[in-house]
């Protein structure tokens, strides 16, 4: 299963590791993903998605209806 948000479509980034003499190695850094489950009114039911956690806050803040219709989901 991918490393991706599903409502921001945040995914894992490359990089590198620097050491003190300036060498350098590749390295990964990884969304900071939750399973959550929403509940969504009009549908009546829930659904469990895997998002990250500054999405979570996200739907706190404008509702998970709202924030699928904008990721374009369709209800």
């Amino acid at each position: 299963m991918a490393k991706v948000c599903e409502i921001t479509g945040k995914r894992t980034r490359v990089g590198n590791n620097v050491s003190n003499a300036n060498n350098r190695t590749k390295r990964k850094f990884f969304p900071n993903l939750q399973k959550k489950r929403f509940f969504i009114p009009s549908l009546g039911e829930w659904v469990e998605m895997k998002v990250a956690t500054s999405a979570i806050r996200t739907i706190n803040k404008n509702g998970i209806e709202s924030v699928l219709k904008k990721a374009g989901y369709v209800l």
